[in-house]
């Protein structure tokens, strides 16, 4: 099993890490990552862990911080579309699969 990010993904996922590296430092900014890896880590040993939740796509909540990691199964394949925040727009990546 491996992972694909989409490339609106990566850059909510770097967004986020700039969010809490301005708010509160490089150590806040590298938990989130490590968290992010952490709930990546989980899908890849178990694909299905995350929730149905919309058309297809799951969601797993991250352990640690208020985000969410949305994504498909394609095959041996995890197509994460978005690290979507809990707060922000509801399916505002909905346009991107």
């Amino acid at each position: 099993m491996t992972y694909h990010l989409h490339p609106d993904a990566e850059v909510d996922l770097r967004e986020a890490a700039e969010f809490y590296r301005d708010r509160a430092g490089n150590e806040l900014a590298l938990t989130f990552i490590e968290d992010f890896e952490h709930s990546v880590g989980l899908l890849l040993d178990h694909p299905t862990l995350g929730a149905l939740w919309r058309n297809g796509w799951r969601r797993l909540i991250m352990k640690r911080f208020p985000y969410s990691l949305i994504y498909k199964l394609v095959g041996q394949q995890i197509h994460i579309l978005a690290v979507a925040h809990q707060s922000r727009r509801p399916g505002y990546w909905k346009d991107r699969g």
